[in-house]
């Protein structure tokens, strides 16, 4: 493997991406009204493989406490309950036939710790892929060694991936606060 093929954009993109899939899951915590997007994280056991509740019914808010899905498929609204149920977003759906209302129940203290614990479970997540990538990385940065790269070389390539992963997870540690703060706010 040649120097060249040590892609620092392409980790770059990677480190951001988990960065954008984080500001996605805390889109999904909502502290005042509800949304439809706060459903967007859960994913239903449908056919045989996971899938974003939007694509098996339609998510509507007809009122700020109140969340409706409609499922389309009658056979799926077991699972559909079970998957926001077991979501860690701490709501209980009402079933009436294919539709699942979802009342938002106002946030007390306790509700808002439990959404900030899952607010830092989403960002240890976001941590775990961006050391992921660093070791992907890392692992190029090896393989390129046996392919006869110079030390000095190594180490360059070694520090600026550790400063993009120290970069990123400094983004996150923020973007948790913020979110945590946000949270706890009354």
């Amino acid at each position: 493997m040649s120097v060249d093929e040590i892609d620092i954009d392409a980790i770059d993109k990677r480190m951001k991406g988990a960065l954008n899939a984080l500001h996605g899951e805390f889109a999904s915590l909502r502290t005042g009204r509800a949304s439809a997007s706060m459903l967007d994280p859960v994913m239903v056991e449908a056919y045989g493989s996971p899938t974003p509740i939007n694509q098996v019914g339609t998510i509507n808010v007809p009122e700020p406490r109140m969340v409706v899905v409609n499922v389309w498929d009658k056979s799926l609204v077991n699972a559909v309950d079970k998957a926001i149920r077991q979501s860690g977003l701490g709501i209980n759906p009402q079933m009436d036939g294919t539709i699942l209302r979802i009342p938002i129940p106002e946030l007390n203290e306790e509700r808002r710790r439990e959404l900030a614990k899952v607010a830092g479970q989403y960002a240890e997540n976001a941590r775990i892929s961006i050391r992921n990538v660093r070791r992907d990385g890392m692992d190029q940065i090896k393989k390129a060694k046996a392919d006869g790269m110079a030390e000095d070389d190594q180490k360059i390539w070694s520090d600026e991936i550790q400063e993009l992963t120290d970069a990123a997870i400094g983004r996150v540690d923020a973007a948790l606060a913020a979110k945590q703060e946000e949270i706890m706010q009354v």
